[in-house]
């Protein structure tokens, strides 16, 4: 059964790990990586990656990407999201509202000052939500 806008936008802005998919050009299929993610219904979606990272380069010439995320319990659920792309600066709140969803309190800060020091340049990538697609397969309600 096909999800409302409000119960896939809810979903979404569960602490769910998402799958990244972006095209690699017509001789390969998509690079796909799993992904942390901050979203709140109605906002773009933000995730950080290495700016010289594969994913960011092929996001970087394709101008969109998918994200796609699931639940196997107590029925399957999944939305998928695909859109615009656009890069920004990574800002220590960044980090912290990312890592913030899927660690503990306590360790966030740590999680956080290590990313932004271990040597890699990262880059904030923002998705503009342009086309959804998201079901609850589970039983009738």
């Amino acid at each position: 059964m096909s999800l409302t806008v409000e119960e896939r936008e809810r979903f979404f802005a569960e602490p769910l790990v998402a799958v990244l998919s972006v095209a690699a050009g017509s001789e390969r299929g998509p690079v796909t990586a799993p992904v942390w993610y901050a979203y709140r219904p109605g906002d773009d979606i933000m995730l950080f990656t290495g700016r010289t990272s594969r994913k960011a380069r092929l996001i970087e010439q394709a101008g969109r990407f998918t994200l796609t995320v699931q639940r196997t319990s107590p029925s399957y659920r999944y939305a998928a999201v695909e859109g615009p792309a656009a890069f920004v600066a990574v800002t220590p709140e960044l980090v912290e509202k990312v890592a913030g969803r899927y660690l503990p309190a306590d360790e966030v800060p740590r999680y956080a000052r290590d990313v932004l020091t271990r040597g890699e340049e990262l880059i904030a990538i923002r998705l503009r939500p342009e086309r959804w697609n998201a079901a609850d397969l589970g039983p009738s309600h």
